[in-house]
């Protein structure tokens, strides 16, 4: 434990015992000034912070001076009470600061104590509870608009994280601050009890134990105990004050006196029209146009002097502003930025601005957020910042999504109808306008939100246009996956990875596999639509067969077959799997066509021989899909990544499955083998 520590522990033991064990009142006097001190050190910081959070140890600096104060008030009248003496500071209050006379005296820390308690403190109290509540309120839109700037490209993940954390600190302090001006209501409460107990208390000790006269004793008990209150009155002022500007500051950049200055003055022709009024009752009043007349032309000449270094200081601003835009014109590395490029980008017509703007009720930018959890959860990819912006260059309807710059994919929205999904060999009676669904290419028509209802009761799938974007966006990212994970998302799940798992990823990079191995790797599997997501199971495999070959190839075949347990749960249904199987034949022969180079096996296969395996495939396929049956290709595990480059062009949906990645509890109905 740290020395700081270890101090702030014995102070709070010393508070308690003070309550228990008479202090000397010397030692009273010096514990009553550093009360006052550490008041006044706590208002002052309250005024030079810039935000709450900067002092966010208020709250139990609160509770702790609170506690103190009440543990000296206990010492104070111990002493007062016992001996007839509170000490040369509870003295000097008592006779200097109320001139001696008891009644001024009570009348005074009657009046702190009702500014105090109904003022200062009931107004804090009341605007804490309020800010807590509001703070808690305001959370989840805060996540969003975090969410939606990191989205845009707006903040990085860093920013992201920092802003989260600072949403999450406002939320406690101001939950904690409505908890500690309860310790402050309370210590008002408490100051007048403890005034009311020293004076009764002490005419009957006074005349009893001490054996003063009725008029001596009340003289006595009466100034030392209002001494005492005021002097335990005037610190709990302070913190009460200070505890109203922590509550009350809001939207500031700055402290409470720069605040104060640029924002009271920050309007000087205001300043002109109170002097004018000020002149006005120095001549419509008794008061005279002496005093009115000077303090008119004091604010006549601060507005003046304002107003001049309001224009001095804009014109300034100006040029400034122009030097630096020209400056950043001539410098060599402002065209830099136009270099960069986004991962992924979705760009947009003017027609459809209203799907990405909150304040229309476009709701794109909380669809793209889900959009990125969804691949998290589906895939084990973190999708970089998906940049979001209009394009005049697009016709008015249509959108691009584009993939490291160059555009994938694309569409055309119709915002005031609604898609509906229409198979082309039923008769409906349904009128719209004909299209292609984007997403997978399906007919379909735009209708009107009249025939929504209709569509839907004939039991047909209707889609409303942010929906059919949020698809198709979602839809090819998960295509292109593997372009998208690049050396920099890599590094990042690794990174990740490392945090619960760092004696494997130690042992497996750099010594075994580069950062570039490990992400043809990821890669592959993703260009086949495997999840990443158990990265830590694809590392153990690494780990253990990387140590026989660097070959990525193969090395991605031991991973899948390590992943058998996803792979198979990914395309069972009700325990079966339906497969079309290859044949012995096709098998030798895509064997006898493999060429070994420095880049890893190529299947060299000729053009005649390649169509015609295709075309084999394609037939088994399209009886398999006319059954209604998903397809799914079995191999052997030694052929399966050539098939996979045989079909990759024309079958990149199918998924290619060897013996070895399928759970033996699972039953493989074959539907058909494919023959040479």
């Amino acid at each position: 434990m740290s020395m700081k520590n270890m101090g702030v522990l014995v102070a709070v033991i010393l508070i308690v015992v003070m309550m228990v064990i008479p202090i000397p009142t010397f030692m009273l006097d010096i514990l009553l000034i550093l009360n006052l001190s550490m008041a006044i050190m706590i208002l002052l910081i309250t005024m030079n912070m810039k935000e709450a959070l900067d002092f966010s140890i208020f709250p139990s600096v609160v509770l702790l001076t609170t506690l103190f104060r009440l543990a000296l008030s206990v010492s104070t009248t111990r002493s007062i009470l016992s001996h007839a003496d509170g000490g040369k500071v509870i003295e000097a209050f008592g006779s200097f600061v109320i001139g001696g006379n008891a009644v001024v005296g009570f009348i005074v820390f009657l009046i702190l104590v009702i500014i105090q308690f109904i003022v200062i403190t009931k107004g804090s109290e009341r605007v804490a509870e309020v800010a807590a509540r509001f703070t808690l309120d305001a959370m989840p839109g805060k996540q969003m608009s975090i969410d939606a700037d990191l989205n845009t490209g707006m903040i990085n993940d860093q920013e992201a994280r920092a802003r989260r954390k600072k949403v999450e600190q406002e939320a406690d302090f101001y939950g904690s601050m409505d908890g500690a001006s309860k310790f402050v209501k309370g210590d008002a409460i408490a100051s007048i009890i403890i005034l009311i107990i020293n004076i009764t208390a002490g005419f009957a000790i006074g005349m009893t134990t001490h054996g003063m006269a009725l008029t001596e004793a009340v003289s006595t008990f009466t100034l030392l105990s209002v001494g005492d209150g005021l002097v335990s009155q005037i610190p709990a002022l302070l913190i009460s004050t200070a505890t109203g500007i922590v509550v009350t500051r809001a939207a500031s950049e700055g402290s409470l006196g720069d605040d104060l200055t640029n924002q009271m003055f920050s309007y000087p022709h205001l300043l002109y029209i109170v002097a004018g009024v000020i002149a006005l009752f120095g001549l419509f009043t008794p008061i005279g146009i002496f005093l009115t007349w000077g303090i008119a032309g004091l604010l006549a000449f601060a507005g003046y002097q304002i107003q001049k270094k309001q224009t001095i200081g804009e014109s300034v601003d100006e040029n400034n502003q122009a030097e630096q835009e020209l400056e950043e014109v001539r410098k060599p590395e402002n065209v830099f930025h136009l270099l960069r490029e986004d991962p992924i980008e979705f760009e947009f017509g003017i027609g459809l601005i209203m799907l990405a703007d909150v304040n229309q009720g476009g709701d794109l930018l909380d669809r793209v957020v889900a959009i990125r959890r969804q691949i998290a959860m589906e895939l084990g990819l973190v999708v970089p910042v998906i940049r979001i912006r209009d394009n005049i260059q697009l016709q008015h309807n249509e959108y691009v999504i584009k993939i490291k710059g160059n555009p994938v994919a694309g569409g055309e929205i119709m915002l005031d109808h609604f898609l509906m999904l229409n198979p082309v060999d039923e008769e409906h009676g349904i009128g719209g306008v004909e299209t292609t669904e984007p997403t997978f290419g399906l007919p379909a028509l735009w209708i009107t939100e009249g025939q929504k209802e209709e569509a839907e009761l004939f039991g047909y799938t209707v889609i409303d246009p942010s929906s059919v974007i949020s698809t198709h966006l979602s839809e090819t990212i998960k295509k292109y996956a593997h372009e998208v994970l690049g050396r920099e998302e890599t590094s990042h799940l690794i990174n990740h990875l490392k945090e619960t798992h760092p004696s494997l990823v130690e042992e497996l990079i750099p010594n075994v596999l580069s950062l570039g191995d490990i992400q043809k790797v990821l890669q592959k599997l993703l260009k086949e639509n495997v999840s990443i997501r158990s990265l830590s199971v694809i590392f153990e495999a690494l780990a253990e067969y990387a140590a026989y070959t660097k070959n990525t190839d193969i090395l991605t075949e031991y991973v899948r077959q390590s992943l058998s347990r996803q792979l198979t749960s990914q395309h069972v249904e009700n325990g079966i799997i339906h497969a079309i199987q290859v044949g012995a034949g096709i098998e030798k022969k895509l064997a006898e066509s493999i060429q070994r180079s420095e880049q890893g096996d190529i299947l060299a296969i000729d053009p005649e021989s390649a169509n015609q395996l295709i075309h084999s495939f394609t037939q088994s396929i399209q009886e398999m899909a006319e059954m209604g049956v998903r397809p799914v290709i079995l191999s052997s595990s030694g052929i399966r990544m050539y098939v996979r480059q045989l079909l990759e062009r024309a079958f990149s949906d199918i998924p290619i499955l060897s013996y070895n990645e399928l759970e033996p509890n699972v039953e493989v109905k074959s539907v058909g083998v494919v023959k040479v």
